[in-house]
């Protein structure tokens, strides 16, 4: 299923975002801050992923993609990422009936190519076990990141285009069709821990409109008072993509039919 862009419907404020995407930082500064290697931070950061989706569940977010490894990560030291590349066969083996049981949908997005046969075919099997869950969609992005994301698409847009003999008009909804997580809509609530202010290549395309926070909480620290405090920002927040907020109010309509009857 593709969705359309989630700018064209303005969402009831005081609602709870329907998608949620996170980069989860500062695994590694909350080791070394307690003398610990870096690599436990991410040990502890796993825990904190299964209660954050416990959470969302709990709160009635349907959708949650988490940047777990960019593109960027395999310029860490060569001991971290290969320590990262375990856990991520870690997590595929131990967590993924805990999914299915909890009825959440498990999607992976990224370059797979560059991982190894077994996190390829975890991942493959992971995907097609929880395929029929509909309480929460998990997107985990590995090997991703957003530049690739749109170049991939025009390529398969071109790679179609050939084939099929015919130039393709190219528009938002036909880029949309062939981006990595066409099955989800764009993210509502975007959340960054660990005291950074930027996006990194996450989602460039999908977070055009999405409303942005921003934490110094560690992520192994992230807990339910931080999501909600997360959740409680998003609802302070006027959604208008491009209209004005009499045209949100509904002031602005009000206005005119009183223009006309007189």
């Amino acid at each position: 299923m593709t969705h359309t862009s989630s700018t064209i419907r303005v969402p009831d404020p005081s609602s709870v975002p329907q998608h949620i995407a996170i980069i989860l930082d500062g695994n590694g500064r909350w080791a070394q801050k307690r003398r610990l290697p870096r690599v436990a931070g991410h040990t502890k950061g796993v825990d904190a992923v299964r209660k954050t989706i416990e959470l969302c569940i709990d709160r009635g977010v349907e959708f949650v993609t988490l940047f777990a490894f960019s593109s960027e990560n395999w310029r860490r030291p060569k001991d971290e990422v290969s320590f990262l590349m375990r856990l991520f066969i870690a997590v595929l083996e131990r967590e993924v009936a805990r999914m299915h049981a909890n009825g959440i949908r498990l999607r992976i997005v990224g370059d797979l190519s560059q991982f190894e046969p077994r996190i390829r075919d975890l991942a493959n099997r992971a995907e097609l076990k929880t395929a029929q869950n509909t309480k929460l969609t998990l997107t985990i992005a590995a090997n991703y990141g957003g530049r690739w994301d749109i170049m991939q698409a025009m390529q398969q847009i071109a790679e179609k285009a050939v084939a099929s003999g015919a130039v393709p008009v190219i528009d938002e909804a036909l880029v949309e069709a062939h981006l990595s997580m066409a099955y989800a809509p764009e993210p509502d609530l975007f959340i960054r821990t660990g005291g950074e202010q930027r996006v990194s290549n996450f989602l460039l395309w999908q977070l055009a409109y999405t409303e942005l926070y921003f934490t110094d909480m560690f992520w192994p620290d992230f807990n339910e008072a931080a999501l909600d405090a997360a959740i409680a920002s998003y609802q302070r927040r006027e959604r208008r993509f491009g209209r004005t907020s009499a045209q949100i109010s509904g002031a602005e309509a009000a206005t005119s039919t009183g223009s006309q009857s007189c």
